[in-house]
């Protein structure tokens, strides 16, 4: 195999100019070339509006032999032959038995990647799901954005595919990956129906509307491989045992409790759990704390949404007005403020919607969401701040600093305040009047694209007034790099709390729990930000588990 990198070409080019640059780098005729693929595909936009693909290709000739001494003397570093590269391999090499099935708690992304790979390794889990499968999650929530009746057991938060499921569904992760994990959750992706084309893009997404279709898949090849998916099946306590020495740890897991239904409470015997709840189980964190798991409040950011034109954003960053053979164009923003505060753009969303994204009755979050197609009118991102345990005692000073869920105390004031400034709709308002503390009465040059009922008001007055401040410094120093975005007509909304869990449950390099058997996993836990990085944490569990157990039981 014969790897070209730095092929570039216009973006309106054919399969057939590709294909012939190939031909021509390698100095080969078109019957010498068996079959090319591409590794990776990005856009160069450095001289816009004159635009390119760069593409990283890997490709197969009949004599590869005679090719390399044909281009022997070009002596090219973008052309390598036999390229290594890692493939990640998982399989099951422990050998202490387990008594009963493994239990997965929670199927967004860590939890059901890990599940899918156990399934696949004869583990045979349990997956675990407070709320509803992702054909019934999507009309409670659709419901939900509608009426403005919320169930706190199935909506953007709660259910099966985590919160990711409402999302943009961007997989590009900042995680560093030797071993070859961010490959395998692409390629466990393309397996259960997402586009081939993620496999190679640089920042490669899936959409909401897809990505339940994968969910869905995903589980059917679990239940498949003899698991079990179970639904509205919130896990509310753990069995744990005493006999352990203090050496090995604070206890040992042999159960879950799990309620059911109204008044229903099953125990599940079980030697292990992986503990994949998701960012919002604040309840769950309560029980955790109540049982002595080791956790600690973490920093994370809270901020706002911020809507533009897309056409504005394309404009922007390509040069031009939007073109079909070009994606609806995004953008990264950061700022670092005086006071050492940062503040960045997050999960942007192009061509996407604002979405209320609650769970809890009386308070009001909102997060990013876009289809596949990304064609809606309006681009949006999160722009937040980051807070620190510092932040939560300020704000309240009768929360301790020291108490782990000081930051999932200060989200739910936040919210509380979104959801009375706006009566219980998603509150909007003008950057002009952000800038201002002034309720804005309507729009301007740009109508907010929404799921969900949205209200005219002031959503600086949700923020303590050191945070809106450092927004309001971040997104003027954004506006001088991208042009437009501090303009005064410019939407924002609120507010954006669930950026991350404002918990991390310890785990040490077993990746357990001081109780041992229970497995702290993805962003719920705090190791994880998005959903490739969930899903990649959710392997490295499967690999700690299959390291030390045996897929049969006793």
């Amino acid at each position: 195999m014969i790897r070209i990198s730095q092929l570039k070409l216009d973006v309106h080019h054919t399969e057939d100019a590709l294909k012939a640059k190939v031909g021509k780098l390698l100095r080969i005729g078109e019957d010498e070339l068996l079959s090319y693929t591409k590794k990776k595909q990005s856009l160069d936009a450095r001289k816009k509006p004159q635009l390119f693909y760069v593409y990283t290709v890997d490709v197969k000739v009949k004599d590869e032999e005679a090719v390399r001494k044909r281009i022997r003397k070009q002596k090219s570093s973008n052309i390598q032959f036999q390229p290594k590269e890692k493939k990640y391999s998982l399989r099951a090499s422990g050998i202490r038995p387990l008594a009963h099935r493994p239990v997965v708690i929670g199927t967004g992304p860590a939890g059901l990647f890990c599940g899918y790979e156990l399934a696949r390794l004869g583990y045979r889990p349990v997956l675990l799901e407070r709320g509803a499968s992702v054909e019934e999650r999507m009309e409670d929530v659709e419901a939900f954005w509608r009426t403005g009746l919320l169930n706190p057991g199935s909506n953007v938060q709660f259910g099966e595919g985590g919160a990711g499921t409402f999302s943009d569904g961007k997989l590009n992760t900042l995680v560093n990956d030797p071993l070859g994990r961010n490959a395998r959750v692409l390629e466990i992706f393309v397996e259960n129906g997402a586009p081939k084309e993620i496999l190679y893009q640089s920042k490669p997404h899936i959409g909401t509307d897809i990505l339940a279709k994968v969910v869905r898949n995903m589980r059917e090849f679990i239940i498949s491989h003899g698991g079990d998916v179970r639904f509205h099946s919130q896990v509310t306590d753990l069995v744990v045992t005493e006999d352990i020495t203090e050496d090995e740890g604070a206890g040992r897991l042999t159960g879950v409790i799990i309620r059911t239904g109204q008044n229903t409470q099953e125990v599940l015997d079980t030697d292990l759990a992986v503990l994949a709840v998701g960012h919002s189980a604040r309840d769950t964190f309560s029980m955790l704390r109540d049982r002595k798991v080791p956790m600690e409040a973490k920093a994370f950011a809270v901020g706002i949404r911020m809507e533009h034109p897309q056409s504005m954003i394309d404009r922007t960053q390509y040069g031009t007005a939007h073109d079909p053979c070009l994606p609806a164009a995004a953008y990264k923003l950061t700022a670092n403020l005086p006071d050492g505060r940062g503040v960045y753009t997050f999960c942007m969303c192009p061509g996407g919607y604002v979405v209320n994204a609650s769970s809890e009755s009386g308070r009001l979050a909102v997060n990013g969401m876009s289809y596949h197609a990304r064609d809606g009118i309006n681009a949006n991102s999160a722009v937040v701040v980051t807070v620190t345990p510092k932040d939560y005692q300020e704000a309240d000073s009768s929360v301790r600093e020291s108490d782990p869920l000081s930051g999932v105390e200060f989200q739910r004031r936040l919210e509380e305040a979104a959801y009375r400034e706006g009566c219980g709709k998603i509150p909007v308002q003008l950057f002009e009047d952000f800038c201002k503390n002034q309720p804005s009465a309507g729009p301007g040059g740009i109508d907010p694209q929404m799921k969900g009922s949205y209200v005219w008001g002031n959503v600086r007055a949700v923020f303590p007034e050191k945070l809106a401040e450092a927004l309001t410094e971040g997104i003027h120093s954004f506006g001088s790099r991208l042009k437009g975005y501090d303009r005064p007509d410019a939407v924002v909304s609120g507010v954006e709390s669930r950026t991350s869990s404002p918990v991390r449950i310890l785990r040490d390099e077993t990746m357990q729990s001081r109780i041992r058997g229970l497995y702290p996993c993805g962003e719920g836990a705090g190791y994880a930000g998005g959903i490739t990085s969930a899903a990649i944490d959710g392997l490295k569990i499967a690999e700690a588990i299959s390291r030390e157990y045996h897929s049969c039981f006793r």
